[in-house]
């Protein structure tokens, strides 16, 4: 079984593989558990079987970290149906571009071995991955919930940013993030920074309509503020 890593957790030795469709009860049970330490459930969307089996049959990657005794932690990639709720169309793509987008899924950790930067090592690995498929992709996209501060410090750590912020899931808002994976970036000199508290829903969305970023987040005062960038294309 080909390993993608070997490392070490205190003296706890770890590997990360791909997963695989057998591995789907272990996936579920670890998802589980990680809602079920949650305060507050809504800040995770867990992946059903259908989900999975879609994922694990060809519709994408996923890896896990396991101990000698169990899954620990995985992460998910998705290549999504082009439909009306893709994250192409709220960031503003093109229709010829939706194909070229794949999503960051779930990335879950057990909760005994939070701390250990095992969500930003399998971002790495899958990220590596992704580069070795024969389709290429030239974005990733996700979405996370306001106020889920560890997924959204793993997302800022990784170069997205924040391209719109709308109810997503039937009933459920949504920061939708965004990043190109050819080199090219965000294109432009940073003209403007506006700090805005992340609780102030409708002020992030005036600026994201208007061409707005989120790069990046901070502490202030017991609260968080988003940075929002706006940038001058370049002549």
């Amino acid at each position: 079984m080909d390993h993608l890593f070997e490392g070490l957790l205190g003296s706890e030795s770890y590997t990360v593989r791909l997963l695989r469709k057998e591995d789907i009860s272990q996936v579920e049970q670890l998802q589980e558990l990680v809602v079920e330490t949650l305060t507050e459930k809504k800040s995770l969307q867990p992946l059903t079987y259908e989900e999975l089996d879609y994922i694990l049959t060809g519709n994408g990657l996923m890896i896990g970290a396991f101990t000698e005794k169990e899954l620990i932690a995985f992460r998910a990639l998705l290549v999504p149906p082009i439909d009306e709720e893709h994250l192409g169309l709220d960031v503003g793509l093109e229709a010829e571009e939706l194909p070229r987008v794949i999503y960051q899924e779930i990335s879950n950790v057990h909760p005994d071995y939070r701390g250990n930067r095992l969500q930003q090592t399998l971002a790495h690995l899958i990220m590596q991955e992704l580069g070795e498929l024969d389709q290429r992709f030239i974005y990733v996209a996700c979405t996370v919930a306001p106020f889920n501060i560890p997924s959204l410090k793993d997302k800022f750590k990784q170069g997205m940013e924040i391209a719109a912020l709308k109810i997503k899931y039937v009933d459920q808002l949504r920061y939708v993030f965004i990043k190109r994976l050819d080199g090219e970036g965000s294109r432009g000199e940073i003209s403007e920074i506006a700090r805005v508290p992340m609780g102030d829903v409708e002020g992030q969305q005036a600026l994201l309509e208007e061409g707005w970023r989120g790069i990046s987040m901070e502490e202030e005062d017991g609260g968080y503020r988003v940075l929002y960038v706006k940038r001058q294309l370049m002549a």
